[in-house]
C-alpha cells in the first residue's frame, strides 16, 4: 500500500471559531442547505458523533459518486482541527483502500482564518495517485468552503 499526501491551504474572512462550527459541526445540516448540488443528505449511522462515529454522505444529483462513509477520527473544538477517514463508497474506487483528511482552521493576521487541508490517499497495492487526479475533488471542496464562507457573510449572526 501506498500513500500519497496532498496540502492545501484557504483563506477566509470568517474567524476561526465561526467557520470551525459552521464547516465542521454543523456542515451536516448547513452543506446540503447551501450546496445541495453537492451534498444531498449526510446522516450519522453509528456513534455519537465524537472520534469512531460513521457517517453516510450522499452526494447531490449532478455528482459522478453516489455516496461515501466516513469515520470521524479526532475533533478538537480547542485547536479547531477535524480528522476524518473516506472508508467506504464509489468514490473510492478499486484502487484506494481509504481516504484520510486532517483540517485545522488558524487565524489569519487580518482577522479571518486559514484552513489548512491534508489529504492522504492510501492506495492497494502498488498504484499511485498523481495531484491531476484529485484536482477535481479539490476543486468541489473549495466550492463548498466558499459556498459556506458565502452564507456566513450573507448570515452575519449566524453560529456566533
Amino acid at each position: 500500500m501506498g500513500v500519497f499526501t496532498y496540502e492545501t491551504e484557504t483563506t477566509s474572512i470568517i474567524a476561526p471559531a465561526k467557520l470551525f462550527k459552521a464547516f465542521v459541526l454543523d456542515g451536516d445540516n448547513l452543506i446540503p442547505k447551501v450546496a445541495p448540488h453537492a451534498i444531498k443528505s449526510a446522516e450519522i449511522i453509528e456513534g455519537n458523533g465524537g472520534p469512531g462515529t460513521i457517517k453516510k454522505i450522499t452526494f447531490g444529483e449532478g455528482s459522478q459518486f453516489k455516496y461515501v462513509k466516513h469515520r470521524i477520527d479526532e475533533i478538537d473544538h480547542v485547536n479547531f482541527t477535524y480528522c476524518y477517514s473516506v472508508i467506504e463508497g464509489d468514490a473510492l474506487s478499486e484502487v484506494l483502500e481509504k481516504i484520510s483528511y486532517e483540517i485545522k482552521i488558524v487565524a489569519s493576521p487580518d482577522g479571518g482564518s486559514i484552513l489548512k487541508s491534508t489529504s492522504k490517499y492510501h492506495t492497494k497495492g502498488e498504484h499511485e495517485i498523481k495531484e491531476e487526479q484529485v484536482k477535481a475533488g479539490k476543486e468541489k471542496a473549495a466550492g463548498l468552503f466558499k459556498a459556506i464562507e458565502s452564507y456566513l457573510s450573507a448570515h452575519p449572526d449566524a453560529y456566533n
